[in-house]
């Protein structure tokens, strides 16, 4: 019977890898087509592995918490199945067991033949043509590490390869300015010990908050953050979204919310400033076609997600209350798709929905800017009118922009802010949807 492997498909664009979370069927299980067999994850979202045909679970390739990148197979599969030679290809092509005349072989022995059969074979670390995973060769390439220099990294995991932590200890080490110490040898920077109670709590950080972590630690590293602040009267759009809001939902089955109310907005102003809706790949500025809105989603465990709306602009202010609800719904119920969570090239993070008058968020990366809203207030403000100034009642927002001063430069990022203002204090509420 054939034997196929069993593959890491792609989990979206820009994830070249995935870890295993775990494996929901051992080794002699027998497994259905589209039946789940492992559950991984990336630094967003969690998903599930399927097998593509009827089988019996013959070896698992990785164990959990195994880095694994994508198109590299996980287990190996045996199958009655026909797979037909129009679907055979380099990661799926089928290994014939012998006929039983010539089979000589013991199993083990024809298992690992499979193995080596569809298994990348190791690259030796004193080889030229040493291996490095996806993830090591694109931040190598995005801190402009030539493979010269890259093979010079020493490596922490296995056979001697080098590890995401190898590259990111490099990079920071590379870049810490270099003092010459010739007769004082250096010692190494003491970490401090924690005092621990015996009554104190030690809990594990789970894996979605070491991914967070990291990727947070390293968006730090990387942009160089600045902010901006601006407070906005939303009082003429308070009382609008209360005259329309059970209309809206009524005729469109979702509530109106003030999220795609904002989304609407910087999606029809981030074309007028194209450096914000960009990415920085070494010395080169990739401005995007697409206005793809992150929108950064409390999930029920604490942790946070950034699911996108693709192509933001082109949707109206209903498809955005739907998309909205849509994702934000699957987010709380673990159910958004791999892709649902890349290919965002703005995000913009609601602070004020926990009470808080503003934020500093950071970017989420390769983006150059985040948004954050604040609470909406009702607060005591000076306004200008014919008869002189007064003391009014309004609604007023402290917006913070957080964007990479390495291309945005102050005068950009508050015109943007300055620009969103002017949009909703001068808010149409005459308009009906």
């Amino acid at each position: 019977m054939p034997i196929y492997q069993l593959v890491l498909p792609a989990m979206g664009e820009s994830v070249s890898e995935a870890t295993i979370t775990q494996w929901l069927k051992k080794e002699g299980d027998t497994v259905a087509a589209d039946e789940a067999v492992v559950e991984v994850a990336t630094d967003k979202v969690d998903s599930e592995v399927a097998s593509e045909h009827n089988g019996v679970i013959k070896e698992i390739l990785h164990p959990v918490n195994a880095v694994v990148a994508v198109d590299a197979p996980l287990a190996l599969i045996e199958t009655d199945e026909v797979i037909s030679k129009e679907t055979v290809n380099e990661t799926t092509a089928p290994v014939e067991t012998p006929a039983p005349e010539v089979a000589t072989q013991s199993a083990e022995s024809y298992m690992q033949q499979a193995q080596e059969l569809v298994t990348p074979v190791p690259q030796s670390t004193t080889d030229d043509a040493r291996f490095y995973s996806p993830l090591v060769k694109n931040i190598a390439k995005e801190e402009n590490i030539s493979e010269t220099e890259l093979s010079t990294v020493n490596g922490t995991g296995k056979d001697g390869r080098v590890t995401k932590s190898d590259i990111l200890a490099y990079v920071q080490n590379r870049k810490a300015p270099q003092v010459q110490t010739p007769t004082v040898a250096k010692t190494p920077t003491a970490i401090p010990q924690i005092s621990k109670g015996i009554e104190d709590a030690i809990i594990p950080m789970t894996r979605m908050e070491q991914m967070i972590s990291e990727h947070m630690t390293r968006s730090l590293q990387t942009s160089a953050h600045v902010q901006s602040f601006i407070e906005i009267d939303v009082t003429k759009l308070w009382k609008w979204r209360e005259k329309v809001k059970q209309d809206f939902v009524q005729h469109h089955g979702v509530k109106l919310t003030f999220t795609p109310i904002f989304f609407q907005l910087v999606a029809q102003i981030l074309p007028e400033f194209p450096l914000l809706n960009s990415s920085l790949e070494g010395t080169n500025i990739i401005k995007k076609k697409d206005i793809n809105l992150g929108m950064a989603t409390a999930l029920p465990d604490g942790n946070l997600i950034v699911p996108v709306i693709k192509q933001a602009n082109s949707l109206n202010l209903v498809g955005l209350a739907k998309k909205v609800h849509e994702l934000a719904s699957n987010a709380r119920n673990n159910a958004l798709n791999p892709d649902d969570v890349h290919g965002g090239t703005y995000t913009i993070t609601n602070v004020g929905m926990f009470g808080s008058l503003t934020g500093i968020p950071i970017i989420n990366q390769p983006q150059v800017a985040i948004l954050a809203l604040g609470a909406i207030r009702k607060v005591p403000a000076v306004l200008e009118t014919e008869h002189g100034d007064v003391i009014a009642v309004r609604h007023q927002m402290v917006v913070s922009h957080s964007y990479d001063h390495r291309i945005i430069n102050g005068a950009m990022g508050g015109m943007f802010l300055l620009r969103l203002k002017e949009r909703i204090e001068n808010w149409d509420d005459t308009q009906t949807l």
